[in-house]
């Protein structure tokens, strides 16, 4: 199995365009540079090759203005050229490392750039990327022929790749942890302990290869930079490099220094970018017979030591709940809880020093370090029973995927390797008490029938020792063991988990259970991952999101391609744990707010800046910062946020009610509003997988002769023709060149500053800004009739067309490369538009259709109140539903008399354009008192914030009612905001 990759996905092509614009108007970046010849002492040939920006501040300020803009973020208000650190933010999942290597090549493409650094925290992340690397040469090979790149891992004892980047002038890319030149900063002037890369070194005649590297002026990338410049040192180890300009790629940024992109974790669970996250809490209930009492946290609070207790008290009502409290010395449980079993536990020492915490309870020898608990379930009964439900979901999902060629995988994070694997006293490998469990949980689901289906020609008791494995440390000798990253030990784990990821994948591949402790934190990730069991305790550091973070990418079939489905019956990730569906979501929000700084439920001024505004004969332009303040004061005046920008209630009412009203000027914008309000009124979706049900089909529905009658008007099938009228298209680029195409002449940047010195330290204000124009005289202009010629497709006569008849090429000496740019950006728009508005589609026949009896295989499940809602007029019981739109329309249609009956289009149905395949929402068959029947699809998708998805999505519609007109006069396709906008349709 080789993995297949999307070149086109709109989320990632957004954040490497937004890469791109930061440098609009640049030429090409490459300088020559001198470097000693190898043998030699001749220091003056120009053998290097680096990189170079031309751009001056106030240019580079305005191309990242324009990007924030777009990408709906807060504007900067400066930047300095000799410190550029771009943010890009991507939830994990979503491919950020595919973005950055497809931005190494763009900005290759644009502007010339050959050196990258790669820059990761551990050696995990190094072991990924080299692999990504490798999986994406051959993809990236037919995308960019005839670009040559050279990518390698820094190895100190290989110096000639050193050389070898710095003398290329095509693509270099180096990989590189940040330990392996970070340690000489800790005492500089000790050269025997520094990393060799700081060291002279006689293959470099004489130089230290970090200043062969600076003098390249490499593109440096951070991966995960939060766990990259964690200290000062680390900080100057980066600058050391002499980078370009830095680009820094995480979902969880500490530092946003100049944002670009923003995916975050809401974004990309909306747009269905990675799996639905279900829980599945194991605990046991009702079960408060003893005293129990856990240790969460100590505290030193102003000089006051306390102690974070849980524990087991009555309520006002009698009953019993689990409470936290913080305790001081002194505190009497039995005071707290008014139970008996908890007498005479009083806090007797709290001890809150690092690494010793823990309690004692005078005239008892109980003593608690933070995590242990007493009186709580026999903890290996409870792990056994976490072992049992995730195996039992395995199976399940097998049952479903595995005819679908999707091979399922399950993950287990454990807290000790000896649990899993241990050692006898002859050094000799044994199964340690949750493989044990495993195994013997792993028979006895086995034995159910319901998954005879699984194991046909399988010997059971033989195949479940090759079932699961352990990803652990391993040191010289191979023997598993609890170790931190960044070791030898923990290297040859990664190694080993890198190279087989494509092999995990196959079908015919036993492995289906993966248990790890350390190696799999961070890195490492598999898009079948399906299940994540939680065995590690309470007290572990592994954070919520890293552990799901390592199974929410989408999943892949048999031939490598990314499974899409609109409803989740594929991707749902569930989560395996020993706390309560509560706790879990609240912890995971928690971390959300605290990684990505989203504020829940908090309105910001300028969140509704990058929302489009049509103008009339124009392209659409954005509300903007002014417009979007004075929606965030009419909120606040009505009281629907208060002055800091939280939502009231009132506000969360009126969105789901869908009575929220806005000034005159701005109700055309009605809807993106309130799509981003949503959004920020509300939390992060988790599924409570305890309340998972799945949905029947009602055959009586399907086979009725009502269905029949509309099925048979929509099933069929199509092809398309594209009838592209070149002199509409020149027409088209010609007239937006002409009335929207600025191009501005190069400019001086002068700046006046007052210098301050005082005590502490020397400052500048700047005082006066002024601009000039300046003439430019170029040696050789770029040409650019076969640039765009190469970049659109277009034939050579074309294009001549276009330029010459938009009488706009006295511009292109004015500034070239600007000229250039905004010249291919409007063509390739266009065309598009064109493209779409040309097309043809016809019926391909009376054999090409999608069956009545494919709703019979569709496996659909809901989650009772949350995404699901009991129906009567449906193909289903339910509607799932994916939004508040969606829902409100369907309890709409249920209401509505003259709705005979309706059905939600299954992600199999699909509609061919040539902006990719296109499924509607809603097939609904209308019959009126005395009238005659009415066909509809209705598509009720909520209009999309980003420029390019906007028109993309628009396009597509129209491609749909091309479609359906091709097929059946009689059906009426039509958009519908919701029932009120349809109820108009139905006259």
């Amino acid at each position: 199995m080789k993995f297949q990759f999307n070149n086109d996905l709109p989320h990632q092509r957004r954040a490497w365009e937004a890469t791109v614009a930061l440098f609009k108007g640049q030429e090409s970046c490459a300088v020559p540079f001198s470097m000693p010849q190898l043998g030699s002492l001749d220091y003056g040939s120009d053998a290097g090759t680096a990189n170079r920006l031309q751009l001056d501040e106030t240019d580079l300020l305005a191309n990242l203005c324009d990007v924030q803009l777009h990408n709906g973020l807060k504007a900067s208000t400066q930047c300095d050229k000799a410190n550029l650190h771009y943010t890009i933010e991507m939830e994990t999942g979503t491919g950020k490392t595919y973005v950055y290597l497809r931005s190494i090549y763009e900005l290759n493409k644009a502007y010339g750039l050959t050196k990258f650094i790669i820059v990761v925290p551990s050696l995990a992340i190094k072991e990924g990327v080299n692999k990504s690397i490798q999986m994406t040469k051959d993809h990236f090979g037919q995308l960019y022929q005839n670009t040559a790149c050279d990518a390698f891992v820094y190895d100190s004892a290989n110096l000639e790749q050193v050389r070898n980047f710095a003398e290329s002038s095509h693509i270099q890319i180096m990989i590189i942890n940040i330990q392996a030149f970070s340690k000489s900063f800790t005492d500089p002037s000790k050269e025997d302990k520094a990393n060799i890369i700081h060291r002279s070194n006689d293959r470099l005649e004489g130089q230290r290869p970090i200043e062969l590297i600076a003098k390249t002026n490499p593109v440096v990338i951070i991966d995960e930079p939060q766990s990259v410049d964690t200290t000062a040192k680390s900080n100057e180890a980066i600058k050391s490099l002499n980078p370009l300009f830095t680009l820094r790629y995480s979902a969880t940024h500490k530092d946003k220094h100049l944002p670009i992109y923003k995916l975050d974790a809401v974004d990309a669970y909306q747009q269905k970018l990675v799996k639905q996250i279900a829980v599945l809490p194991v605990e046991v209930q009702n079960d408060h017979n003893r005293a129990y009492i856990r240790l969460l946290k100590v505290r030193n609070s102003k000089g006051t030591v306390e102690a974070e207790i849980e524990f087991d008290a009555f309520t006002q009502s009698g009953g019993i709940k689990r409470e936290k409290k913080w305790l001081k010395q002194g505190a009497d449980l039995y005071e707290r809880t008014k139970r008996d079993i908890y007498e005479g536990y009083v806090l007797q020492d709290i001890s809150a020093e690092p690494d010793n915490q823990w309690v004692s309870f005078q005239g008892r020898e109980d003593f608690l370090s933070v995590g242990e608990a007493i009186g709580a379930v026999d903890d290996d009964a409870l792990k056994r029973q976490q072992i049992a439900q995730t195996i039992e979901k395995h199976f399940e999902r097998e049952l479903v995927l595995s005819p679908k060629g999707i091979k399922v995988l399950s993950l287990f994070f454990i807290d000790k390797v000896a649990n899993y694997r241990a050692y006898d006293d002859a050094g000799h490998p044994m199964a340690g008490k949750y493989a044990r469990m495993f195994e013997e949980e792993y028979l006895k689901q086995a034995k159910r029938p319901k998954f005879q289906p699984l194991f046909k020609e399988v010997d059971v008791t033989t195949h479940v020792s090759r079932v699961h494995n352990g990803y652990f440390s391993q040191d010289k000798k191979g023997l598993w063991k609890d170790t931190k990253d960044n070791t030898e030990d923990a290297g040859r784990a990664y190694e080993l988990i890198m190279k087989e990821k494509e092999k995990l994948l196959d079908l015919n591949e036993p492995l289906r259970f993966i248990f790890s402790h350390s190696a799999l934190r961070e890195g490492w990730d598999n898009p079948n991952v399906f299940q994540i069991c939680t065995l590690n305790e309470s007290a572990s550091t592994i954070k919520k999101r890293q552990e799901i973070g390592r199974g929410l990418r989408l999943a892949v079939d048999s031939t490598g391609n990314r499974v899409e489905d609109s409803n989740f019956s594929v991707n749902t990730l569930t989560v395996i744990t020993n706390e309560s569906y509560t706790d879990f979501v609240e912890k995971l929000q928690r971390e959300i707010e605290e990684e990505e700084g989203i504020k829940f439920g908090i309105v910001e001024d300028y969140s509704f800046a990058n929302i489009l505004v049509p103008v009339a004969g124009h392209e659409p332009e954005y509300l903007g910062q002014s417009r979007s303040e004075a929606i965030f004061d009419y909120l606040r005046q009505q009281k629907l946020i208060d002055t800091k920008g939280k939502v009231e209630d009132a506000l969360r009412i009126a969105l789901k009610n869908g009575t929220l009203t806005l000034p005159a000027e701005f109700q055309a914008q009605q809807t993106a509003i309130e799509q981003v309000l949503k959004k920020l009124a509300g939390g992060f979706d988790v599924k409570d997988a305890r309340k998972a049900q799945a949905i029947s089909l009602k055959k009586e529905v399907l086979l009725s002769p009502e269905f029949a009658d509309l099925w048979d008007r929509i099933k069929y099938k199509t092809i398309y023709q594209v009838d592209f009228d070149v002199d509409r298209f020149v027409a088209a680029c010609v007239q937006e060149m002409q009335f929207n195409m600025v191009i501005v002449k190069p400019k001086f940047s002068v700046s006046l500053a007052n210098v301050a010195i005082d005590v502490s330290g020397v400052s500048a204000t700047v005082v006066q800004e002024t601009t000039a124009d300046y003439v430019a005289h170029y040696d050789s202009l770029p040409d650019v009739l076969t640039y765009l010629q190469n970049k659109t497709q277009l034939t050579r006569r074309t294009v001549a067309r276009i330029l010459q008849e938009s009488g706009r090429l006295k511009d292109f000496t004015k500034n070239p490369q600007q000229f250039v740019e905004k010249t291919l950006e409007i063509i390739q728009r266009k065309k598009m538009h064109v493209l779409v508005d040309g097309i043809k589609y016809e019926k391909i026949g009376d054999n090409a259709f999608y069956a009545q009896t494919l709703f019979e295989s569709e496996e659909l499940k809901g989650y009772l109140e949350q995404n699901m809602l009991n129906v009567d007029k449906s193909v289903y019981t339910h509607i799932v539903y994916d939004s508040d739109t969606e829902y409100q329309f369907a309890k709409d249609l249920e209401l509505n008399p003259d709705v005979k009956l309706y059905a939600k289009l299954p992600s199999w149905f699909k509609i061919e354009t040539p902006l990719g395949s296109y499924n509607p929402d809603w097939a609904i068959l209308v019959e009126k008192e005395g009238a005659q029947r009415l066909y509809f699809v209705i598509e009720t998708k909520s209009s999309l914030f980003d420029e390019a998805l906007r028109d993309a999505e628009k396009d597509k519609i129209k491609c749909g009612k091309a479609h359906f007109k091709a097929l059946d006069t009689s059906v009426v396709f039509a958009q519908a905001k919701g029932h009120e906008h349809f109820s108009a349709l139905l006259g």
